[in-house]
């Protein structure tokens, strides 16, 4: 029964070739795509606005912004009024209200809708995909102007694993002053690559470790020290670190705490799958992505672009402990 469904798989697959029409779940990526975009665009405006709209949410490091509002309102009703039945969980609870005109994106990455989808995602119907929404990731840093930590979230998921991942960096180039061409849209899917940016690995033999700048406590340290680090790089923003270890500034990330939540890591597992890297939670174990999951990350989070089994392994007994 096996072989029969994976041959009519690869004829389905076959025909949507032929007859040009893409299959769903590359549909909506591309929208993604360009919806993270817009989302980017918000972000940037309503900075440059100088009216950010700051509300703590559970405290002084937990922030929200009009920013993460407007965001959100725009990616959400964008892909839902595409793809009405794909389940979509945002990071902001937020009142059900109409969304102006002007933040919804209609349009698709024209590049993504030219690719090619792999065989097993290409029968995949709306109501079996769940996304998940992190409007701006790194909002404390935002209000701070660290910049290059902020991104945009948008991670695609299939019976619990995440199977595509949008990320914009809405002030990638900032640093860069007047005339710079401001910010970049990396995607990823298992099975099809990693794009917009260039894959690098940290230089052999050296271990850097990436790790949160305002979520620290003993338990994350003593697993940092724990790694044996020749350096640790103290960034905010779980889509920022998974792009260190893509681009070779980390060679693991590693947050001992239940800080962190599924919106912040389903689209860069997605990237990092599709580059050979690996996410889980500090023992090893794989995070699922349905609907109906809890939404906090409680067991930590551990990602690498290689050699995950040798950063499992250093994880401190005391610290697998405390994140039972």
């Amino acid at each position: 029964a096996g072989t029969g469904r994976l041959v009519r798989v690869k004829e389905k697959w076959m025909q949507q070739l032929m007859s040009g029409n893409p299959a769903v779940v590359l549909r909506l990526v591309a929208s993604a795509y360009n919806v993270a975009e817009r989302a980017g665009s918000i972000v940037r405006k309503v900075l440059h606005s100088g009216e950010l709209g700051i509300v703590e949410k559970t405290g002084a490091n937990d922030l929200q912004t009009q920013a993460d509002r407007l965001a959100q309102q725009s990616i959400c009703a964008s892909l839902s009024r595409h793809f009405p039945k794909v389940t979509i969980i945002g990071e902001e609870e937020l009142p059900s209200e109409e969304v102006k005109e002007e933040l919804i994106e209609n349009g698709q990455s024209e590049e993504i809708l030219q690719k090619t989808c792999p065989p097993e995602y290409s029968e995949l119907k709306e109501e079996e995909l769940v996304v998940w929404v992190d409007p701006l990731d790194g909002t404390k840093e935002y209000t701070e102007g660290l910049l290059d930590n902020v991104t945009v979230l948008i991670g695609i998921a299939h019976k619990g694993r995440a199977i595509a991942g949008v990320i914009n960096q809405p002030f990638y180039n900032y640093q860069l002053g007047a005339g710079a061409v401001l910010g970049r849209t990396i995607w990823g899917m298992p099975g099809l690559g990693a794009f917009g940016f260039q894959l690098q690995e940290v230089p052999d033999g050296r271990r850097i470790i990436t790790t949160t700048r305002s979520h620290s406590n003993k338990v994350v340290t003593d697993c940092v020290d724990a790694m044996d680090p020749d350096e640790v790089v103290r960034v905010g923003g779980a889509g920022n670190k998974i792009i260190q270890l893509v681009e070779g500034k980390a060679s693991a990330y590693v947050f001992a705490s239940p800080g962190c939540k599924k919106w912040d890591t389903c689209a860069p597992e997605a990237i990092l799958h599709a580059v050979g890297g690996k996410l889980t939670d500090m023992h090893g174990n794989p995070y699922r992505y349905d609907a109906n999951v809890k939404h906090m990350n409680s067991t930590g989070v551990l990602a690498t672009l290689r050699n995950h089994d040798y950063y499992v392994s250093r994880v401190p007994q005391s610290v697998l402990e405390a994140l039972n």
